[in-house]
């Protein structure tokens, strides 16, 4: 059926019934008498197809009229494809939400922001819980805040009967602004590393052969050699004590 809909959609050769038609190609356009337009149709072994009846005259052009539905198919088929489809994804608190369950939550709001899906968050106030509609705002806010990453503010949060909602976008990739929580984290990371470099002990390697540095090897050879000049003295000394016999 959706195959016969998408042949009806363009009338054809013979179904064309009106006095002229405009017939536009790669030279341009010309408007002729329907009859001249099929004859040149049929030398050409293409078809006379109408793009478009309610221009006046009709423009028609001189293709293969199978091959214009396949191309006709595929690109209609690349366009959905690249259409990507947002969801509205929910997220529901209650006025007094404890910290387990809203960091629970903010996991997967985050995780939807980041799949391209839209958050819609809101606090259901039940019974007398609407007394504390300031603090469902300030939740709400908080939320906001905490995915300031991934996910852009539509509208702020809003009253609607007993639900109190907010509505957030994701970024677009490449676009995303850092929080200044991030960037003080950041920074404080980067501070406690240049720290940690500073008062690692350094371990400087001792060139033992060189007296300059204070090597050890240096020292002992500085020691062997005055050593050996005290000897020496001491034997010259000696041999000038020594008695002369005559």
């Amino acid at each position: 059926m959706k195959n016969d809909k998408k042949q009806n959609q363009y009338r054809i050769n013979e179904q064309i019934r009106v006095r002229d038609v405009r017939i536009v190609g790669e030279s341009g356009s010309t408007v002729m008498p329907t009859r001249q337009a099929l004859d040149m149709a049929r030398q050409q072994g293409v078809d006379l197809v109408e793009i478009s009846p309610n221009a006046n005259p009709p423009v028609c052009r001189l293709i293969d009229y199978s091959k214009f539905l396949y191309q006709q198919k595929k690109r209609q088929k690349e366009m959905k494809a690249k259409q990507v489809k947002v969801e509205v994804k929910e997220i529901r608190f209650g006025p007094q939400t404890d910290e387990h369950d809203y960091q629970f939550k903010l996991k997967h709001a985050k995780e939807f922001l980041e799949e391209g899906n839209k958050v819609r968050a809101y606090v259901f106030f039940r019974g007398r819980s609407i007394l504390f509609k300031e603090q469902g705002e300030v939740l709400l806010l908080r939320f906001a805040n905490d995915l300031e990453e991934v996910g852009k503010v539509e509208s702020m949060p809003s009253l609607e009967g007993k639900k109190m909602f907010l509505y957030l976008a994701p970024k677009k990739a490449g676009a995303q602004k850092k929080s200044q929580q991030a960037r003080d984290r950041e920074a404080a990371e980067a501070e406690q590393k240049e720290t940690s470099k500073q008062q690692k002990p350094q371990n400087a390697e001792i060139d033992v052969d060189t007296p300059a540095n204070g090597g050890l090897l240096a020292n002992a050879k500085i020691s062997a050699d005055a050593l050996k000049k005290a000897h020496r003295g001491r034997r010259i000394e000696e041999r000038a004590a020594r008695p002369v016999y005559a």
